[in-house]
């Protein structure tokens, strides 16, 4: 009853494109603007603390929307289509695929509770439904409620996430072995994937990689 009731609303009161403001699809993303997102080369972009980053494309344009949409302006349906230019840029790495646990990069308690949710929990999962991962967010927690990294510069961010971040030891041991993807928004100094990737080594972490959706004009030098 309630997916008709949905599918009468959609009909209705259709669904415009968040970037041109289109309903003739009835998308929040239509093929369009989709179809305009470019990909940066498939390779790595950084190599942090002996670990591999990659970044799907760059952090300009509907790519800066979109992640703004869903991290401040409550557009969750937009996660899928995050998750889905991830997808198409992981599908053409040439490095081997198989059986990743996909780790979010955790907020802290504050941002949870004015957000309500934590934007890249949402588009891991919809990433693993389109690889057939398995996310876990139990593995790290934020311990530090920072401030927005966008205001800081390359040294200031080291400093704002010292110390951010700790291990729940107890679920650390379900992946012992295990291949660890770390997911985040944006790639920009590499500090947060750098204190991540010292707490899943303190416990014994061996095959780390990273993956962003976006990077920073700083980081396209390698693109």
């Amino acid at each position: 009853m309630f997916g008709i009731l949905s599918q009468l609303l959609d009909l209705i009161y259709k669904k415009h494109c968040y970037f041109c403001r289109s309903t003739r699809e009835n998308t929040k993303f239509c093929s369009k603007c989709y179809a305009k997102v470019k990909l940066l080369p498939f390779r790595r972009i950084e190599f942090i603390n002996n670990v591999e980053v990659f970044s799907a494309t760059a952090y300009t344009g509907a790519i800066l929307k979109m992640i703004r949409g869903i991290k401040y302006h409550k557009q969750r349906d937009l996660a899928f289509y995050q998750a889905k230019i991830m997808y198409d840029y992981w599908k053409n790495l040439e490095i081997s695929k198989n059986e990743f646990v996909i780790v979010p990069v955790p907020i802290s308690n504050k941002r949870l509770k004015e957000r309500h949710y934590n934007h890249m929990s949402l588009v891991a999962k919809e990433f693993a439904a389109l690889t057939g991962y398995v996310v876990n967010e139990n593995l790290i927690v934020r311990v530090k409620d920072t401030a927005p990294q966008y205001k800081l510069n390359k040294v200031q961010r080291a400093k704002n996430l010292k110390g951010a971040f700790e291990p729940n030891k107890e679920n650390f041991s379900e992946v012992k072995g295990k291949k660890l993807l770390i997911f985040d928004d944006i790639l920009t100094t590499g500090s947060t994937i750098s204190e991540i990737t010292k707490v899943m080594r303190s416990l014994g972490a061996e095959d780390i990689t990273a993956f962003t959706t976006s990077c920073s004009d700083y980081n396209l030098r390698f693109a």
